[in-house]
């Protein structure tokens, strides 16, 4: 992407905030900063910017509301940077809309490789769409004529294992929940069996990772979900 990217920090702990501004800015990153989460909103309006990261613990309101008012009118990446340690509070801010989470204490070189992943997923949804055929290193999902290759086999996967593989690459880089394969993929509601997420994830990893021992495409997020590696 030609120009910077513009990210929206919505951070009340001041320390914290000014480190992952010098850290972002000395990455060519612009970067605008807001200490509560309603001044996070009206910039978010008025400033357009391409990222969000997001504390959940705000002085003024709930994260998890800021995530569900955005994704009301925008799909802009959303990277949750919080204290909340906890897997239910992981579980509750992917399902309300939010693309990754962060726990602090952090790593500077992960949150700035978390970013890129953003990075990436906004220049899929800027691209055209015209082009029906996607590679990922040895996987080839040709959508037109509905057919996956690995390298240049062709491998037959069941519809129900189509629709998933789908679901993930139109997610890939994002972590999708157990909640959110059950209502997207099988649709059912959240009291759908997530085991039955377990065995159709592995019957399709036989099919198209070369070591499922080892996946490289498909990686498990403990106790939440998965991701489509981009």
């Amino acid at each position: 992407m030609s120009e910077l990217i513009h990210i929206l920090l919505i951070e009340d702990d001041q320390k914290i905030a000014n480190f992952i501004l010098m850290a972002l800015r000395a990455k060519q990153y612009k970067v605008t900063h807001a200490n509560k989460g309603n001044q996070g909103v009206v910039t978010f309006c008025t400033e357009n910017p391409d990222i969000i990261l997001l504390d959940l613990g705000l002085p003024d309101r709930d994260g998890l509301s800021i995530i569900k008012e955005i994704r009301q009118v925008s799909q802009i990446p959303i990277l949750v940077v919080s204290a909340r340690e906890f897997e239910q509070d992981k579980i509750e801010a992917l399902d309300a809309g939010a693309n990754d989470y962060v726990t602090k204490p952090f790593a500077m070189g992960e949150l700035l490789a978390r970013i890129r992943v953003m990075e990436r997923f906004i220049e899929h949804q800027s691209l055209s769409g015209s082009s029906a055929i996607f590679q990922f290193d040895y996987l080839t999902v040709d959508t037109d004529r509905r057919k996956i290759y690995v390298d240049e086999t062709e491998v037959h996967l069941t519809p129900l294992e189509y629709k998933l593989l789908l679901f993930l690459i139109a997610n890939r880089g994002k972590v999708v929940t157990h909640s959110q394969i059950l209502k997207e993929v099988w649709g059912y509601g959240e009291s759908g069996d997530a085991k039955s997420i377990r065995v159709f994830m592995a019957s399709l990893r036989r099919k198209i990772e070369k070591d499922t021992s080892s996946p490289k495409l498909i990686t498990t997020e403990l106790g939440v979900g998965y991701r489509f590696v981009d």
